[in-house]
This record gives C-alpha cells, structure tokens and sequence, in this order.
C-alpha cells in the first residue's frame, strides 16, 4: 500500500490530480471569450491564435487532461477499496473522462488546426465541442463530490 486515504501521499495525489484538471480545463473557459473577440482581427492574425490554442492544446491540455485521469486511477487504487473502480460514479466519470479525451483529440485540435489555418467554418465545432466539454466537466464534478451510490 502506497498510502490510505487522508495520508499524506494520497492528498498529494488528490492535490495534483485537481490541480491537472484545472489546467486541462482552462480553455474551455477561455477560448468562449477569446475567439468571440478574435472575429475582429485580422485573418492572418486569427489564424496565428488558434495556432497558439492548437499547440497548446497538444502539448498542454491534451496531456494534462491523461494524467487527471491517470491520477484518478491512482487515488482510487490507493484508497483500498473505498473508491473502488468498481463504483457506478466512478465507472461513469471514467467514461466521461475518455469520452472527453476523445473530444478534445479528434474534434478541438484538429478544429484548432483548420482554424490556424485559415478555415473559420470550423470555429462552429470549437464551440459545439467546447460547450460540451463544459457539460461534461460539470456532470464529473458532481460525481466527483458527490459520489452517488456511494
């Protein structure tokens, strides 16, 4: 047993798997208010600030979103049973967290990336996309707190 839950390890653990989900998570709350101003802008400079949101989505969001998850699944082994993965909430927040995963990997960066280059018919998707990773973050918190069928 790496630690029970309340130690030490085990809240470090929960300390940085909340604070990975903050950073995936960052621009489905910022994207909304920076592209509704970016229509103002110029093409060629609309075009180099989704390439901006696409490399970072890659390099920062995508994989902090992998490793919320991945902490998730430490936390649960951790805490011997209390929150075992056999748990409905958790066996749905898993789901979500692939189905999320899959979201922003095969619709957001790749809309990112046409964005960034020059196709703003796919700004609809961002915001379709972006909405319902939103939706889905909120249905994970509440499974998150308040763990039904606990």
């Amino acid at each position: 047993m790496i630690a029970a839950v309340g130690d030490t390890t085990y809240n470090v653990f929960a300390l940085l798997h909340i604070l990975s989900a903050m950073v995936a998570f960052a621009p489905a709350f910022v994207a909304p208010f920076v592209g509704a101003r970016l229509t103002a802008l110029p093409a060629a400079e609309r075009s180099a600030v989704w390439g901006f949101f696409q490399a970072n989505s890659r390099r920062v969001h995508g994989p902090a979103l992998i490793v919320t998850g991945i902490l998730g699944f430490g936390l649960s082994g951790m805490s011997e049973g209390v929150y075992a993965l056999s748990k409905g909430w958790l066996l749905a927040s898993i789901v979500i967290w692939i189905a999320m995963n899959g979201i922003l990997h095969a619709v957001i960066v790749p809309a990112e990336r046409a964005l960034a280059g020059g196709d703003d018919s796919a700004k609809s998707r961002i915001d379709q996309s972006g909405a319902l990773m939103a939706l889905l973050l909120v249905v994970m918190l509440y499974l998150m707190v308040f763990k039904p069928g606990q």
